[in-house]
């Protein structure tokens, strides 16, 4: 299949209307955010009236041109095989956070996993095998209210948290016991994901109001805001070299963002509320997962994209792998799925026990933590 194939304009009606006000309603005051069950509209019945892949599986993937025409994508050879693609991922540990997980985040190189809940963030050494209590607790928020995004620095010293609170917390991690050493303080009610620059000189947080706040960290100031969304932004991404800015949000679009120019370069409407993204760390694909249970793929520049349908609810959280050539998706449907970059081969499906909200790669590729409604986060190591 033609492998030049890539950023999507409008593709109205290829996803049922979403039942939108009550989901955004949740977003913003549950962890479990916007998860209302209500029926999932898949592309109705699509699969079952295309083509199946070899093997009987009902077709999952499907590629979309420009005019809308919908396509089973015929997989190439080595879909799922090769060097850098996973056989299988295999369930290594369980850490018992005790609340619901709402954020994940692996140290680098991989030694500690920090869980985000309800007002803390928990600290884990996965180096121990089995090690079944955190080795630290980090007070955040107040007790009531769910931490949402946390993000440690290149260096590992330095974590950032956000939550259900107009306040970051940036916290040192490299003093005896770890403590806070600067709070950062925008005027929306709520932080619902975090990026960091690169070079670490800037943080990204994204506003229940629909701004994306943009943070120097050195001087600790608010240096910008991008506004655009007209509802909560949900999720966000940053390019490799630092140039790009993606996000996502409850106002159904995604859009780019020039961060030497500050000033907004894309929008692709959707016909759901986006709930997470991520962009390929060796360039042009950005994964969406939406609301409406749908994965779309998404070339930077080009019009036509992947659409990919496994999961059975909400895709809550996403994740490409560093090499670039795979990544992962959560959802409510209690899966974890790992997919072919750009055209969604299915890799590996683990079904958890609850929702799964969040997740991380470690840098190396070798292991994926989730965070889960049943109030535990699950460490996977990837087999290659």
């Amino acid at each position: 299949m033609n492998g030049s194939l890539t950023s999507p304009g409008v593709y109205p009606g290829l996803i049922s209307p979403q039942m939108s006000a009550a989901a955004a309603a949740a977003y913003g005051r549950s962890p479990i955010a916007g998860f209302d069950p209500h029926p999932h509209m898949r592309a109705s019945g699509l699969s079952a009236s295309l083509t199946s892949i070899s093997g009987g599986k009902p077709a999952y993937s499907f590629h979309v041109s420009a005019d809308g025409q919908m396509q089973p994508v015929p997989f190439p050879p080595d879909a799922l095989i090769g060097p850098g693609i996973p056989r299988h991922a295999r369930q290594i540990n369980t850490l018992s956070h005790g609340e619901v997980v709402c954020a994940v985040t692996i140290s680098n190189p991989t030694r500690h996993v920090y869980t985000g809940g309800k007002g803390c963030v928990k600290i884990w050494d996965i180096s121990q095998p089995g090690s079944k209590s955190p080795v630290s607790q980090l007070d955040c928020l107040n007790r009531d209210n769910y931490i949402r995004s946390c993000k440690l620095l290149p260096d590992g010293r330095t974590l950032i948290v956000g939550g259900e609170a107009s306040t970051l917390t940036i916290w040192d991690l490299a003093s005896q016991t770890p403590r806070i050493k600067a709070e950062l303080t925008s005027s929306a009610p709520a932080c619902y994901a975090l990026a960091i620059s690169p070079d670490a000189k800037v943080c990204f947080s994204c506003c229940s109001d629909g701004n994306i706040a943009v943070w120097d960290l050195h001087n600790q100031t608010l240096v910008r805001q991008f506004q655009g969304h007209t509802d909560g932004a949900s999720c966000i991404d940053i390019s490799h070299d630092g140039t790009k800015l993606w996000t996502g949000g409850l106002d159904n679009t995604v859009r780019s963002w020039d961060l030497r120019e500050g000033r907004q370069l894309q929008q692709h409407d959707f016909t759901s509320q986006i709930f997470s993204l991520g962009y390929c760390p060796t360039g042009e694909w950005l994964a969406v997962g939406m609301e409406s249970s749908n994965v779309e793929v998404l070339h930077h520049t080009k019009p036509d994209k992947y659409q990919l349908h496994l999961h059975e609810s909400c895709v809550l959280s996403l994740k490409f792998a560093y090499c670039g050539k795979w990544f992962v998706s959560t959802g409510k449907d209690n899966l974890l799925n790992a997919w072919r970059t750009p055209y969604g081969a299915s890799i590996f499906q683990s079904k958890e026990s609850s929702s799964v909200l969040s997740c991380d790669i470690s840098a190396d590729d070798k292991y994926i933590v989730t965070g889960s409604g049943d109030k535990k986060a699950t460490v996977y190591e990837v087999i290659y």
